[in-house]
């Protein structure tokens, strides 16, 4: 029996199954750089380049190892454009007995494999992906019965199973969460740790060369490349994260700082989510130096929750709420994507430095993506579909799995609340204190209405305005509308009014 086994570029791990499980003197596994892919949306070149070198050093790695890998580059000539045409092409004329794939991030894919054993009339093998601490079926579990899917109580469950941080039955310092302690804006004069960055070899300068060459229309900078593409080099970027930035990852990880995009965050969802690290080894990491005393528990915490408790969840819950999710648009919004998103040409500087920074480092920390541009995307009422797609190509560590629910539920609220308890907005004045972005800016944070105003703080009013019917029942928005009912009506009419000529400029595609 010989199997060929396709290996997704967001599957680099020889520990999956398909692969750990391969006959290396028989079997076959496929590896291909597919054009479908690498442009259904127009993905961010360094994203591009960073996986197809990573796929590329990991098959030679495979190679290495004895395995039989054959690789098609994206303009190899027998390319055939789509996975399911090149898995054709290459069972055309060998001989094999079955398809192994470990199962995809994407919907779309899943259901397409499920399929092939129809159109290809062989067996088809979806393996399980093991580098996740949970299935899409544990989480359907969890989720059965419940009213309220609130991710803090399925991390708590997550931290008893595996024993994470704990003791006995109890979470080590007697509390689950830390988040309190971990909002605290950074003095402009911390000197922040470098952080990670590598080598160009051969391998990613062809990569580099190829994406200049077939995708020179794509979203974002090429030049700089420092990623690492090596299971070897990404343990370091996690090493000296635990070492360097840990310590101090918990009370700024919030924090925004103008020319300083990196912060003391991990800068590991990248290879976490391409499979040249697991999330295993990067938790226990991270218990370990709180253990020896190196970090303390609301860093330590703090970071395993994204892993165990935020990572584990969304894709729980995209599995969960699939495909629906993909469509729900709760607020019924439609506007489109103004060209600043792609060109970073706006008057708000907060605006201008997060989209500055994707387009440069195909990367963005999460207070930018949800308070920054995610809040903007919500209170300008842009279009899910649209906003859902540019996340998707402009981070280097997005896939659907991930990228959706945090937007459609995080971000936007189109899914009407499954995920957060309360749409993720804010006036300017959250921005002014979590950042210096303000200090730079077109507008005046101070200033609530009138053209020299901060946009986000009447479209903030406007939004609580527009959408009192649905939101003024959530006890987390109890506050807010208390605040709202004692405004005067006037203020209130003067900040809808703004509100309607800045939207009206974005209709328009009008500078802002």
């Amino acid at each position: 029996m010989a199997a060929l086994i396709l290996v997704l570029g967001d599957q680099l791990t020889e520990t999956l199954p398909a692969i750990a499980n391969a006959v290396k003197s028989k079997d076959t596994i496929l590896m291909a750089e597919v054009r479908e892919e690498a442009t259904y949306v127009k993905h961010h070149k360094k994203k591009i380049a960073f996986l197809f070198s990573a796929m590329r050093h990991f098959a030679k790695a495979l190679r290495d190892d004895n395995f039989n890998v054959n690789y098609v580059h994206y303009s190899d000539k027998n390319n055939q454009g789509d996975l399911l045409a090149q898995v054709k092409h290459e069972l055309n004329g060998n001989d094999f007995d079955e398809v192994k794939v470990t199962m995809p991030g994407e919907y779309r894919l899943l259901k397409s494999m499920e399929q092939w054993e129809n159109v290809l009339g062989i067996p088809v093998s979806i393996c399980d992906d093991n580098r996740f601490l949970s299935s899409p079926h544990e989480f359907t579990d969890w989720a059965e019965g419940k009213k309220q899917l609130r991710m803090e109580f399925f991390y708590r469950e997550m931290r008893r199973k595996h024993n994470v941080l704990m003791e006995g039955k109890n979470p080590i310092g007697g509390k689950w969460n830390y988040d309190a302690q971990n909002r605290e804006a950074m003095p402009e004069t911390q000197r922040v740790p470098k952080h990670s960055t590598f080598e160009i070899d051969d391998i990613t300068s062809k990569v580099i060369e190829l994406v200049k060459s077939e995708f020179s229309d794509h979203f974002g900078d090429i030049n700089h490349f420092h990623f690492a593409v090596t299971r070897k080099d990404a343990l370091s970027v996690l090493n000296t994260f635990i070492e360097e930035r840990l310590p101090n990852f918990g009370q700024y990880q919030d924090a925004m700082v103008e020319g300083k995009p990196w912060l003391y965050h991990s800068h590991i969802a990248f290879y976490l989510n391409c499979g040249l690290l697991t999330p295993k080894e990067a938790i226990h990491a991270a218990e370990q130096a709180y253990h020896a005393g190196q970090v303390p528990l609301n860093s330590a915490e703090g970071f395993i929750r994204q892993i165990l408790g935020w990572r584990e969840y969304v894709r729980g819950f995209y599995w969960h709420f699939m495909p629906n999710l993909k469509t729900d648009n709760y607020f019924n919004n439609s506007r489109a994507l103004p060209s600043f998103f792609w060109d970073a040409q706006t008057n708000m500087n907060c605006m201008r430095q997060c989209i500055k920074e994707t387009q440069q480092n195909a990367y963005a920390h999460h207070i930018q993506r949800l308070m920054v541009i995610g809040n903007f995307s919500l209170l300008t009422e842009l279009s899910p579909e649209e906003v859902q797609a540019w996340y998707l190509l402009v981070y280097a560590d997005a896939y659907e799995w991930v990228e959706l629910p945090n937007v459609a539920g995080m971000i936007l609220y189109s899914d009407g609340g499954n995920l957060a308890s309360k749409p993720y907005v804010a006036s300017g004045s959250y921005i002014n204190k979590m950042s210096n972005y303000c200090k730079n800016c077109g507008y005046q944070v101070s200033k609530k209405t009138g053209p020299k105003a901060c946009p986000f703080n009447y479209l903030y009013w406007h939004f609580i305005d527009k959408h009192k019917e649905k939101l003024s029942n959530n006890h987390r928005m109890a506050m807010i509308y208390k605040t709202y009912g004692r405004m005067k009506e006037e203020n209130i009419e003067t900040m809808k009014q703004d509100a309607s000529t800045f939207l009206t400029k974005l209709t328009k595609n009008e500078e802002v």
